[in-house]
């Protein structure tokens, strides 16, 4: 399996844990307000609410998971076509967990906190956490993400999250057409935080910069930096003032998942060396974001 995916013990406990948390933030603090998700799945629990009311089914089974499996194929053909085999690999096993999780985590049907809000918030920030967790393992919830990732690779000043929460707004406009506005405006809501806190949590949409330094001269460290991370770098040398001795100094901008992986090696690269890092910075021009790793 590790083979199969590609997967080291980290990924795949992020996968895991991130389509459990989606799925539990969904069934127990969406759901059991009336609210809606956006894209496929919102979608999807649209037409598992038309099918309940054709039918009139009284049932907590949430089926909805079903049907953004049956939706998502031809966007999984895509991305095994488009992406990367590999990617498209985990994200079917992130649609089918999902699928699971919706299917045998109860929704609730009993108020246990006052606000509709505060579900609103809670739900957007475990939802959030828990896409931001597949993103970084390279694993997707599919429908929309997949959609993201492809026009994202494309246009890099966007997101995966924005992308996301533009073609949501047709569902959420759907919502307050068949629902109400109070409906579309809290699954709005809903939707934005679940935008910011997955942008938070998905390492590689994260750009950093790194500096190091090193009495010995470069050269392990540019190579770790091209050869494993496929990435390049810019060296000079300096003066350590205090003994006016010389220093080298590499500079290299990364995303976070690559400067936690320089981070967990730096010291069998070179011992001598020490590394100084700036998150979340803001980069324009040919900076190639990649947010699918194989």
């Amino acid at each position: 399996m590790k083979e199969f995916f590609k997967w080291d013990r980290i990924d795949f406990i992020k996968e895991i844990l991130g389509t459990f948390l989606m799925s539990f933030a969904i069934n127990t603090f969406i759901v059991s307000q009336g609210l809606f998700n956006g894209g496929i799945l919102g979608i999807s629990e649209l037409l598992r609410d038309f099918i309940v009311s054709a039918f009139h089914l009284h049932t907590t089974y949430d089926f909805s998971g079903i049907i953004n499996f049956i939706l998502n194929i031809p966007i999984l053909l895509y991305a095994y076509n488009k992406i990367s085999k590999v990617f498209f690999r985990r994200t079917l096993l992130s649609i089918l967990l999902i699928t699971i999780f919706l299917s045998i985590i109860p929704t609730t049907e009993y108020v246990v906190l006052d606000e509709k809000i505060t579900y609103v918030l809670l739900g957007g920030i475990v939802a959030g956490i828990g896409t931001g967790l597949m993103l970084s393992a390279s694993s997707s919830s599919g429908g929309m993400d997949i959609i993201g990732i492809a026009i994202t690779s494309k246009n890099r000043n966007l997101s995966v999250g924005k992308i996301g929460f533009i073609c949501n707004l047709l569902v959420f406009i759907t919502c307050g057409i068949t629902r109400s506005v109070d409906v579309m405006i809290y699954s709005i809501i809903y939707a934005s935080i679940v935008m910011i806190v997955q942008e938070r949590t998905h390492d590689q949409n994260v750009c950093t910069v790194a500096m190091i330094f090193t009495k010995n001269k470069p050269t392990k460290i540019t190579n770790y930096i091209i050869n494993e991370l496929d990435r390049d770098a810019t060296t000079w040398e300096a003066i350590g003032i205090h003994q006016n001795d010389k220093t080298y100094v590499c500079y290299v901008v990364l995303s976070r998942y690559e400067l936690q992986l320089l981070e967990r090696n730096i010291k069998e690269i070179d011992e001598e060396a020490f590394l100084v890092k700036n998150e979340d910075i803001r980069i324009r021009g040919n900076f190639n974001k990649r947010l699918v790793k194989d």
